[in-house]
């Protein structure tokens, strides 16, 4: 399966960029009762809580990344991800295939 990318922003609402570096383990999960954004997707660290958030806007989606709509109906209800870069304009990271999802796509484990 290919790399799915996304853009966490938003950190400087919370903790900032500096307590990203790459590889870390982010936590994704979906906020469907968000009133700013339906396909709300909030990004954790452990330890920190929440960091930010999928980006979900042209504007602020880095790259080849996924924005938090196109994410949001290829995870369930949470998704861990790890950061590849820290950039000025926001955090690249990349989804984890964890081995539930590997199964359920009918790959081998």
């Amino acid at each position: 399966m290919n790399p799915i990318y996304f853009t966490v922003t938003g950190t400087n609402y919370y903790y900032g960029n500096e307590y990203f570096k790459p590889e870390i383990k982010l936590r994704l999960i979906k906020e469907p009762d968000n009133k700013a954004d339906k396909e709300a997707i909030r990004v954790e660290i452990e330890g920190l809580g929440k960091v930010g958030y999928v980006a979900n806007s042209p504007h602020s989606v880095i790259g080849d990344s996924y924005s938090a709509g196109r994410l949001y109906d290829k995870i369930g209800d949470s998704a861990e991800g790890k950061v590849l870069y820290v950039l000025p304009q926001g955090v690249l990271c990349t989804l984890v295939q964890g081995e539930e999802e590997k199964q359920e796509q009918g790959g081998k484990v």
